[in-house]
């Protein structure tokens, strides 16, 4: 399914150079926010406290939410969990303030809105714990770029491979960047957004990646600038399809889902745009640079009866 054809191909190799300095400066700016100002870290990784209240009929989480806010929390978390009458509230640690404490004023503030309002449990998230799912985190990302690096060797070649993860690396670490500088919230659900994104710019890189593969066995006469030039072109109405789509259903979310998704669709959002970025610019620029030539996906067939017309000729994927 395609809304266009260009029949011209676009020469997005000859400004491979130009778009790559500028990723690169974007690149190293991400790094040097994550080092020098750090990620914000939710209670999930922090530690803290959490409860679960119960409410006689569908609770406001707005309502709640202000309520808890307006006590001097910060970074509070508040969603419905179960039905719409139960309600997780999570609180940042406080330097000299107990669990018991921060609970009894939370209800407190709470009851005064509405008197039925019951205390279900609540606990002292450790940082201990936060730590590990920091771990857990890390290695979860490390399997995701190891099992795509094993993939893409497999599917196309190692050059492939590393302009892929390379690529993918490069979408991951500016998200983290742009979360560092702008210091917004990075909880688990941020993480998943991360993950997600992998795969995401992964299946981008793969469809160029085929059509190049495609067109080093149809067209035996072009160079390697100019197969990678008609690939990305030809799949440019396919690129607006799919994630002019995704980003649609991404966007209502920033817009309608509430604090509980901004920053997950938010992450979504950077990772979709420098997706489609670092799969043009970046994953096709480097295997470039690498040199990628037709004999890397295209081996000679040994046949001696080819009609030397055919264009195909000579060539087996």
């Amino acid at each position: 399914m395609e809304f266009f054809k260009i029949h011209k191909d676009i020469p997005f190799m000859r400004h491979a150079l130009i778009f790559n300095v500028i990723s690169f400066t974007t690149f190293v700016l991400a790094v040097v926010f994550l080092f020098s100002r750090g990620l914000h870290l939710s209670v999930e990784f922090t530690g803290g406290t959490v409860m679960e209240v119960s409410y006689s009929q569908p609770a406001d989480v707005e309502k709640v939410r202000g309520t808890v806010a307006g006590l001097g929390f910060t970074d509070v978390q508040v969603q419905n969990f179960g039905t719409a009458r139960e309600v997780m509230i999570r609180l940042p640690a406080q330097k000299g303030v107990t669990t018991a404490q921060q609970s009894e004023k939370v209800m407190t503030a709470l009851k005064a809105d509405d008197p039925q309002i019951t205390l279900r449990r609540t606990e002292f998230v450790g940082p201990q714990v936060g730590e590990e799912l920091a771990q857990d985190g890390l290695k979860a990302l490390a399997m995701v770029v190891v099992g795509i690096m094993i993939y893409l060797a497999f599917r196309f070649e190692w050059k492939y491979a590393v302009a892929a993860i390379i690529a993918n690396l490069h979408d991951v670490v500016i998200i983290l960047g742009f979360f560092a500088f702008f210091q917004w919230e990075f909880s688990l659900s941020v993480l998943a957004a991360v993950l997600a994104v992998l795969g995401y710019s992964v299946n981008e890189s793969v469809v160029i990646f085929d059509r190049i593969r495609e067109n080093f066995r149809r067209y035996r006469r072009m160079n390697t600038v100019q197969i990678i030039d008609n690939a990305i072109t030809s799949t440019i109405s396919r690129t607006i399809i799919t994630h002019g789509s995704t980003q649609i259903m991404v966007l209502s979310m920033l817009l309608f889902g509430g604090p509980t998704l901004f920053y997950f669709a938010l992450a979504l959002t950077i990772g979709i745009l420098f997706g489609i970025y670092s799969s043009v610019f970046v994953a096709a620029a480097i295997a470039m640079w690498l040199g990628i030539k037709r004999e890397d996906l295209v081996k000679p067939s040994g046949k001696k009866d080819e009609d030397p017309n055919d264009p195909n000729a000579g060539a087996t994927v």
